[in-house]
């Protein structure tokens, strides 16, 4: 005799999987698996020409098989659609029982296959990372498994236990850019790259020279502009907590926030470290402006008139903005272009391909790779505005993600010297955003992007070609300053100091 199971069957299979159909109609709380219990009756009754036979159940003792047999009674002998339908009158009746019982005590069984919809939203997330996810082997976790358990054995009974749990699910993955992002979060985050109007405070930062966070500046008309937040003021907490070893990604994460609500950023200004500033800003609603733009004079000692292009993200007005900016530099009379991508953290990746064909007219921009090697080459398509005008690209630690695509684009064509004092920030990844049922949202790395020249830069950051050239404050020897990266100031720095320009 061979155990049955899903790969050989019982003969009569059929009839336990009629009889689990028909428990369930009359008392569906009452789980009963049909294709996996195997349900042996002490005497089987079949039709016969003799009073007795022998019938032979299988009894397990170890590995050891035993035939046992069993004297039916010639009395006991039904046919078999009465053995069925006895065997079903008295099931039916005992699961009606089982059931009115439980529903005199109170006591209402639960689903023994219930899928909550917080479980539903855990499966949903998980499922694209298991689709899209870039490393296939989870960073070593066992995908499927780490799957079941979680459902099986992690409490969602809130939406914040099933956040957390979802978090907790992409911590494994090791990945600080596949992240869960709540619904306001994920609102934010939409807002802010595809419209010109964003909720926030509205504060451009970068790093500070000795590594801290500093306000590049305020956004004209925005919030902290009008809370009072300056150019060059440090920033030390948030809500009064520290930002000290936090980047410009978990510093911009702190600062954001739903419309009306208030947020306290505790300032240094003037390098006064022992007084604090303590400003309130209300987040809302202004006009986010990704490019800014201004022609400054000739110097005469190069007699070069620079078109300076600030670039602060790439959103969906990025590439047209650059254009406009180069349009009207050029109608200036402009013969350089620097193109500042200081503290810009990235943003939509397609504005880094059509800013790179802006200056490039042929060759590749940048390769696409996942698990499985090169799949997409983007090039550029012979449309450019500015081929061949003199440009440079200026860098720091704070440029990151698309602005290391155009950065790696520019330098491996041999189109922009590179300028800055350390590697890029080197996030050589693209996430794809994955909208949840609930209005929220994961973000998951898909691919690696790759420089022309095949570098893998994640991690790594691009080298810059030369160091960014500073400003004497004073003449002869005097003390220097960073360049700056606000239009007015820039032009005013070369004024200062007649030896940028040629730098």
């Amino acid at each position: 005799a061979q155990p049955w199971n899903e790969q050989n069957p019982r003969p009569d299979s059929h009839r336990w999987l009629r009889l689990a159909a028909m428990h369930q109609a009359v008392c569906p709380p009452i789980a009963f698996a049909a294709t996996r219990v195997r349900v042996v009756p002490a005497r089987r009754a079949s039709v016969v020409s003799r009073a007795w036979r022998k019938e032979h159940q299988v009894r397990r003792d170890g590995n050891d098989v035993t035939h046992v047999t069993h004297d039916v009674d010639e009395t006991s002998i039904l046919p078999p659609g009465t053995a069925f339908a006895k065997a079903r009158r008295q099931l039916a009746a005992t699961c009606v029982a089982t059931c009115v019982a439980l529903a005199v005590s109170g006591v209402t069984p639960p689903d023994a296959t219930a899928i909550t919809s917080n479980n539903l939203l855990f499966l949903e997330a998980w499922r694209a990372v298991d689709k899209a996810y870039v490393d296939k082997t989870f960073n070593g976790v066992s995908w499927f498994k780490y799957r079941e358990t979680t459902v099986k054995k992690t409490s969602m009974d809130s939406t914040e236990e099933t956040y957390e749990a979802i978090k907790v699910m992409l911590a494994k993955l090791d990945d600080p850019f596949t992240r869960f992002l709540e619904p306001e979060k994920y609102a934010l985050l939409s807002e802010s790259t595809m419209s010109a109007n964003i909720t926030g405070v509205g504060v451009e930062m970068a790093y500070s020279d000795d590594g801290g966070i500093v306000v590049v500046a305020p956004t004209p008309g925005g919030p902290a502009d009008e809370a009072g937040v300056k150019p060059n003021d440090l920033i030390v907490a948030v809500d009064g907590r520290t930002v000290e070893g936090l980047s410009l990604y978990e510093v911009a994460d702190q600062l954001q926030g739903p419309a009306t609500s208030k947020v306290t950023i505790s300032l240094q200004r003037d390098g006064n470290k022992s007084e604090l500033i303590e400003t309130s800003v209300t987040r809302r609603k202004y006009a986010l402006v990704p490019v800014r733009s201004m022609v400054c004079d000739s110097d005469s000692v190069t007699n070069k008139k620079i078109n300076y292009i600030r670039l602060t993200t790439f959103n969906q007005l990025s590439g047209s903005k650059v254009k406009e900016a180069v349009r009207s530099g050029a109608a200036d009379g402009a013969n350089a272009v620097v193109l500042d991508l200081r503290s810009n953290s990235g943003g939509l990746f397609p504005g880094a391909l059509d800013i790179a064909k802006t200056f490039m007219n042929k060759g590749p921009i940048v390769l696409i790779a996942d698990s499985d090697g090169v799949r997409d080459v983007f090039e550029a398509d012979g449309t450019a505005l500015a081929p061949d005008v003199p440009l440079t690209v200026l860098v720091d630690k704070g440029t990151a993600s698309a602005s290391e695509v155009l950065a790696g684009a520019l330098r491996d064509n041999k189109r922009a010297t590179i300028l800055g004092d350390t590697e890029t920030f080197g996030k050589g990844l693209i996430q794809t955003v994955v909208p949840l049922a609930d209005g929220s949202a994961v973000s998951v790395t898909v691919a690696r992007y790759q420089t022309p020249s095949g570098a893998d830069i994640n991690k790594v950051g691009i080298t810059p070609d030369g160091k960014l050239p500073t400003v004497r404050t004073g003449d002869g020897d005097g003390e220097t300053k960073t360049l700056p990266s606000e239009p007015g100031a820039f032009c005013a720095a070369l004024v200062q100091d007649t030896t940028v320009a040629g730098k």
